[in-house]
Formats: C-alpha cells, structure tokens, sequence
C-alpha cells in the first residue's frame, strides 16, 4: 500500500488578474523509502503542488479546488491547520530552497533545530540538545557542538542546507519533500547534499519527494519521475524508462538541455518560446506553442489526458507530441 496517495489535486490563485490554474489534476503515489522526483521548469506548478499538501500556501489568495491526498490514511487536504500543525515537521520533514529565507536570522540554529524536538516529541531541553547535535553531525557540520549555537549567517551556504537538511530529519518524518534543495549550490557541494540525502534516506528509510527543474539530478535520486507543464504531468515513468525512452516532446526537450548529455563543442539546446500563462484558458496541448513537431493549422482540441504507453510509463496523448 502507498504511503501517499494523491489523486486529482487541483490548486488555483484567484487574483486580480483572473484565476492561475498553478495545478491542474495530478495524481501520484509514494510507498515507503521510494524517491518521487517532479521535474519541469520554473512556474510548471511543482512547488505548488507539494506546499498545497502541507497547507503551506497563503489562503487567500490560493485555494485547493479538489482532489486528495490520502497519507496514512488521513486526507491532508482536509485537514484542519492545528491537525496539519502535528504532521508537519513531524512526520513529513520539508527542505525548502533557499536555506538563508527559510532559517531565521535572529535565532541560533541550536534554538531552531530544538524547536522540532521539543514541539513534536515532548523531548527535555537537554536531551533535544543533544539529539540535535547528533543529527548535525549526522549531515557532514564540523564541530557540530560548538557550531550548533551559531547563527545562520555564519555559515556557508552549502553548511546551511545540511542545516535545513538536519531540521528536516530530525524527528524522523516518513516523507521528506525535497524543494529544490541544490539549486543555489556549485557542483562539489551540490554532489555532497545528494550523496547525504540518499545516505540519510537509507539509514532512515524515509520516502522522498524530490522537487527539481534538472533532469541530471532527476538521473542521480529518483526511482520514478513525473515530467509537469503547464499544472499537469505529461509523462510518468520509472526514471531509467523517462531517460532511455522518453515519449512526450517536452521531456526530450528536456533532455537535450543537460549539458552533460550534450556534445563537447556544441551550442547547448534552448527550448523556444515561454510557458503559458496559466491565466488564461489552455486549449489542446499546452506545449504545442513550443512544440517541434507542431504543425501549422492544426486544430487544438480539448487539453490531453495521460494515458498508460506501457506498464508503469504513461504520456499525455497529443499527437504531436508522443514519439
């Protein structure tokens, strides 16, 4: 049985400007110690899709507008925020991107790390304390002792993501959702925070959702992948099936992006054009703008709905698109 169970999530900003379908109909599930990845570029509705969730969206102006996502079997979506209150942290650890945003300034990393222990676990100060330092040894921090009393700003940013990484995992949760945890990393530091969450994952068997715009990291975490356009997922597949035979025209696209998958010499690919605005009614395909294999006049057609290519691999079935 699946650890979490989302099905026909569907999340909207009602705006000045009209209402922003940020997500429109996905449906996954994780089991224990699996890796879900969501992959797609910037505004795809990744991150809003796992914050819904949590209830971590401002309401207003967001809104769920249906669906559900049934984890131990409770519906989170229908959770109130003090019931939802004594999942997060707890049970569902998040890491959010920006380490600097998402600590707080003012207060020791001791005092922040604590916080969860003492909220969610009952635990003594001292005992807490010492927990903490554990698990900041646990993520790679030097000296975890005396550096566990310093304040964000004194370290670096690679430290500190294996500080939101530690506050993350600290009580254990069943899932942890990756929010673009290397994205303002260089390439050391980043393979150091992927080796420590796969490593930490193992030891703890924790489920992971692994939010990210970058395939090659997609390549390195992930058991099966959900490729997102637009609010929807265009392809579902086990991540060897998503880079060996990929099927939707936005995936390929993707793909050829990587630089590390490119010729030496050659002009990186670009994928033309922008991503619709998601204000505005979608007909048809959402990537047949941007499509290579568009061709001109042809009709749009309601939006495509996935559909199952192989076992375990499905694509959204525009024509144009599918290979």
């Amino acid at each position: 049985m699946a650890l979490l169970e989302v099905r026909d999530l569907r999340t909207s900003f009602h705006t000045r400007d009209g209402i922003v379908r940020a997500v429109d109909g996905i449906s996954f599930d994780l089991e224990p110690g699996q890796t879900v990845g969501i992959v797609g570029e910037s505004g795809s509705g990744k991150s809003v899709a796992c914050y819904s969730l949590l209830g971590l969206l401002p309401m207003p102006p967001a809104r769920i507008e249906g669906g559900e996502a049934v984890f131990d079997g409770i519906d989170l979506l229908r959770l109130g925020e003090p019931e939802l209150r004594n999942i997060r942290g707890r049970r569902i650890g998040f890491i959010f991107q920006d380490p600097m945003t998402s600590l707080n300034p003012y207060l020791r990393i001791s005092t922040q790390l604590v916080e969860p222990l003492r909220l969610h676990l009952g635990l003594p100060r001292r005992e807490a304390l010492a927990r903490a330092i554990e698990e900041l040894d646990a993520v790679g921090i030097p000296d975890a002792a005396s550096r566990i009393h310093s304040y964000p700003h004194e370290f670096s940013g690679g430290m500190r993501q294996r500080v939101m990484i530690a506050m993350a995992l600290v009580t254990r949760p069943e899932i942890l959702v990756a929010d673009e945890p290397t994205t303002a990393l260089d390439v050391t530091i980043q393979r150091q925070v992927l080796d420590l969450i796969k490593a930490r994952q193992a030891e703890l068997g924790t489920a992971v959702i692994f939010i990210t715009h970058d395939l090659a990291v997609v390549s390195e975490v992930c058991d099966y992948v959900n490729v997102m356009y637009a609010g929807r997922f265009v392809e579902r597949a086990p991540v060897a099936s998503i880079f060996e035979t990929p099927r939707h025209a936005y995936t390929r696209a993707l793909q050829r992006s990587v630089p590390a998958l490119q010729e030496k010499g050659r002009e990186l690919h670009v994928i033309p054009g922008l991503p619709p605005n998601l204000a505005a009614p979608i007909e048809g395909c959402a990537f047949a703008p941007r499509c290579p294999g568009r061709k001109p006049g042809t009709p749009s057609g309601p939006r495509p709905e996935l559909v199952e290519t192989t076992p375990t691999h499905w694509v959204q079935n525009c024509a144009e698109c599918i290979d």
